[in-house]
């Protein structure tokens, strides 16, 4: 089988392009080991690279920022096999204010509204990771928003959604989310405020692992999330959802090193509806925002 796998920071942005090479490496890495054939492109115009490799491939996958996951993802739709999110899916988390309404209307905690005059973390509609978020007492600019400081743990939990959208009648299954791993996130707040991912621990079994997994998995459902995804939380005086990552994040890097089963058969059997009911992890490893692995 041919797969098509593209990471546009890998040729489009310097300062994020260490993480995307990792989380491509990892995936065309257990691809070939499954005996795939990796189809990567070879040019930054990922549009053009789309066009001209998805159609020779089997299937597909694209990792890109919020404000580009639709337009890539929807192309790549058009002549393969997607084993990601949906476009249209992905299109509503990558609006960080959107999902957070969706999620409250569902009953699932997000940070309340801040307080007047008080600190708020305040973050773009569409972003990338932690750029652009930050602890203040200002007001949002243009494409911002704010929400009100949350305290507690910061965690992850990555996810892979069966098929439950798209091609319904023939790849529905009504399998729940597969749940990989709940990872521990290490942030830094700076002096000016600003927050800086600085990578993670995976797999972690925090208090409440059974609360954090089912908030999780609503999440993902609620959304309509397919494929891999990661799902931002607080820890707190309750489970708070943070972000809905609908593709691979940098976690993945740290599961994959502890994990038995290979990320490329689970994706693509549950693109077609038949994920594992479960996985098998062993070991537990730190790695940093370059997808670095330490063991434990």
């Amino acid at each position: 089988m041919k797969v098509f796998l593209a990471e546009y920071t890998v040729c489009n942005d310097p300062c994020l392009a260490p993480e995307g090479a990792a989380m491509l490496d990892t995936l065309a890495g257990s691809f070939e080991r499954c005996g795939h054939e990796v189809l990567t492109p070879e040019k930054p115009d990922l549009e053009a690279e789309i066009r001209r490799l998805a159609p020779q491939s089997d299937v597909g996958l694209v990792i890109a920022p919020d404000h580009l996951i639709f337009r890539y993802t929807h192309l790549l739709e058009q002549f393969t096999h997607n084993i990601g999110c949906g476009s249209m899916n992905a299109a509503v988390c990558a609006n960080k204010q959107r999902t957070a309404a969706i999620l409250s209307r569902n009953g699932i905690p997000v940070p309340p509204p801040p307080a007047a005059g008080g600190r708020r973390v305040v973050k773009p509609i569409m972003g990338c990771g932690s750029r652009g978020v930050r602890l203040t007492e200002g007001e949002p600019g243009e494409g911002e928003f704010a929400e009100g400081y949350v305290d507690g743990e910061a965690l992850s939990v990555s996810l892979v959604g069966s098929r439950v959208t798209g091609n319904v009648c023939e790849f529905y299954s009504g399998a729940p989310p597969l749940l990989l791993a709940i990872n521990r996130q290490e942030i830094a707040v700076s002096d000016d405020g600003l927050f800086h991912y600085m990578g993670g621990e995976t797999p972690v079994h925090p208090a409440r692992e059974d609360e954090i997994i089912a908030v999780a998995v609503r999440t993902m459902n609620v959304l309509g999330c397919q494929g891999y995804a990661g799902i931002d939380l607080i820890a707190g005086d309750r489970i708070y959802v943070l972000d809905v990552n609908p593709r691979p994040t940098t976690s993945l890097v740290g599961i994959a090193a502890v994990m038995k089963e290979e990320i490329a058969d689970i994706l693509i059997r549950a693109s077609y509806g038949d994920a594992p009911g479960e996985v098998h992890l062993s070991g537990r490893v730190r790695f940093d925002r370059d997808g670095v692995i330490h063991r434990l």
